[in-house]
């Protein structure tokens, strides 16, 4: 059974919102992108241990907010090919580092990423 693993919120302030998180309910930093690292600005990446949540930041004229969300699957090309058989558009995108994620887009234009490999908790 699929698992939801991550979800990614996109904000004009990762800094502070991170900290929300952290000192709200208790998550923790695993990781980040700096500037130099990757173009643009800061990904934070916080983890409860079970679900991770992604602050991306916000592009010019995007909504801030739920951005997209993210499957751990058994069988990737199955996943993918039920999600489409049933009216998912499917899409793939090269990350730095040579990493390819997989994500379909669901009936009402949501990104939803599929990997085998899962997201570091």
């Amino acid at each position: 059974m699929a698992q939801i693993q991550h979800i990614a919120i996109a904000s004009q302030e990762n800094e502070k919102l991170a900290a929300f998180y952290k000192d709200s309910f208790g998550m923790v930093e695993v990781r980040r992108n700096p500037p130099g690292e990757t173009e643009g600005p800061v990904v934070i990446y916080l983890s409860d241990g079970h679900i991770n949540l992604a602050l991306l930041p916000a592009r010019p004229g995007q909504p801030e907010g739920i951005n997209h969300f993210g499957f751990h699957v058994d069988d990737l090309d199955a996943a993918r090919a039920r999600a489409v058989s049933l009216g998912a558009k499917p899409g793939s995108v090269d990350l730095p580092g040579g990493f390819v994620e997989d994500f379909i887009v669901d009936a009402s234009g949501t990104r939803v990423d599929l990997s085998v490999a899962g997201w570091a908790t």
